[in-house]
């Protein structure tokens, strides 16, 4: 059976953790696994992870472009990743 979870890995700063909040925020009863590897987290979701640009603003206290703003902190991610103005879907394939 192979790993269905998906999700970014962001840098383990301010912003990071804020995006790591949103996701949490927007998946509500979704089980989110975070892996702190000091320098990064590693976000895991089973087959589906979703994060609204409002959610990352709130947790933040400060606006938030998409993508721009997010290809700075998150270097690498696993799914199908699409990606709008508004929010970011991580998607197993």
């Amino acid at each position: 059976m192979s790993d269905r979870r998906v999700g970014p890995v962001v840098e383990a700063s301010a912003t990071g953790r804020a995006i790591v909040d949103a996701i949490r925020a927007d998946n509500p009863g979704v089980a989110i696994e975070v892996l702190d590897r000091a320098a990064y987290l590693r976000v895991l979701v089973a087959d589906r992870c979703r994060v609204s640009r409002g959610a990352i603003e709130a947790a933040l206290g400060r606006g938030f472009r998409l993508p721009g703003d997010l290809e700075l902190v998150m270097p690498s991610w696993k799914g199908a990743l699409a990606i709008t103005a508004d929010e970011v879907v991580w998607e197993a394939r």
